[in-house]
Order: C-alpha cells, then structure tokens, then sequence
C-alpha cells in the first residue's frame, strides 16, 4: 500500500530526479533515492507501485517544476509583442529551463528510458503533447506574434539549444546563445 504523506512523496520525487540527472536511468533504484532523499532504508518502496511508478512521477515533477510562477506568467500577459521584448522573454525562457539543470538532465534520461518502456513513453508522449499545445493555446490567446507552427519550431529549437548548453556548455558561449535565440526569434516569429 503508497503512503500518502505528500511532502515526503515530494522530496522521494525530488531526490529521485537528482539520481536520474547524477547517474542516469539505470542508477535510479528504491535504494539510491533512499540515500539521496536521506530517509531510512525501505522508504520509498513504501511510496511508489515500482520502479516505473517512479520514473512516471519524477518525469510529471519535472513538468511541475519546471512551470513559470504567476510573476513570470503576468509579465508574459502584459508584454508588448515587439521583436525586442519576444526575444527578452524566450531568453527568459531559455535561463529559467536552464537553471533547473538536474531536472532538465532528468528528462532527458527519462525520453532514452522510454525508448525502452512502453508503459513510460505513453506517459512521456501525452505529456510532452499536452505541453506543446497548452505553449500554443496560450501564445495564441495572448495574442503574440507568429503562429502554431512558429511556437512548435521555436519550442523545438531552444530545447536542443538548452541540452547543448546543460551537456556541453563550452559549445556556445552566453553571447553566443542569446545571439542564436536571437536569430531563431527572427527567422521563425518575424521572418
């Protein structure tokens, strides 16, 4: 039988999104997250169906974590929808997705876990789906430039931006990734 103490699952959750980050998908186990979490040995069994359920619930605290505060979503809504302030708000982006280094690095070895899982790229897919459209549904009640295709290609290329800069960071410099989002702002929304 899960337990039910929320912030305990929570903190299981988030220790379990520092292991995936730490040593990838393989070295997620009941144990390690035990360990990181430093709650006594046998906990998190006592919290998660398996180690599936774990995986599923780290990758939808990802999610969680990763959405905007209100603050951010009001400067969103009242931002003029000029070239300028467009590129300040996906440079926003970019630094906001960025910052939370281990739960960007978690999904990812969740996407090559679910290369395996069936069961976890269901999950993954309807989630990853759901994101794209909720991006698109609230660009377009926004009113900002650019349309459907824009937010998904826009969306496609600052993910691969910001794994190039959470994976290989000497890459691109930080001039040189605020003058790509930059650029992809003006190719894609204001072409």
């Amino acid at each position: 039988m899960a337990r039910r103490n929320p912030e305990r699952r929570a903190a299981l959750v988030d220790a379990a999104i520092e292991v995936l980050a730490r040593e990838g998908a393989r070295g997620l186990t009941f144990r390690a997250v035990d360990t990181e979490a430093a709650v006594p040995p046998g906990t998190a069994s006592n919290y998660f169906a398996n180690r599936d359920d774990l995986l599923t619930q780290a990758g939808a605290r990802v999610y969680e974590r990763l959405q905007p505060d209100e603050e951010t979503l009001d400067a969103h809504r009242t931002a003029s929808a000029d070239r300028e302030t467009y590129t300040r708000l996906m440079r926003d982006l970019v630094g906001r997705v960025s910052s939370f280094r281990t739960g960007y690095l978690a999904l990812l070895e969740l996407r090559l876990e679910a290369t395996r899982r069936p069961e976890l790229r269901a999950v993954l897919t309807e989630r990853v789906r759901a994101d794209v459209e909720q991006n698109v549904t609230y660009h377009e009640s926004t009113g900002l430039p650019g349309d459907a295709t824009a937010v998904r290609l826009l969306m496609l290329t600052l993910n691969w931006l910001i794994v190039e800069q959470l994976t290989l960071p000497e890459v691109f410099s930080e001039e040189e990734r605020d003058a790509l989002i930059g650029a992809a702002v003006d190719r894609i929304v204001f072409p």
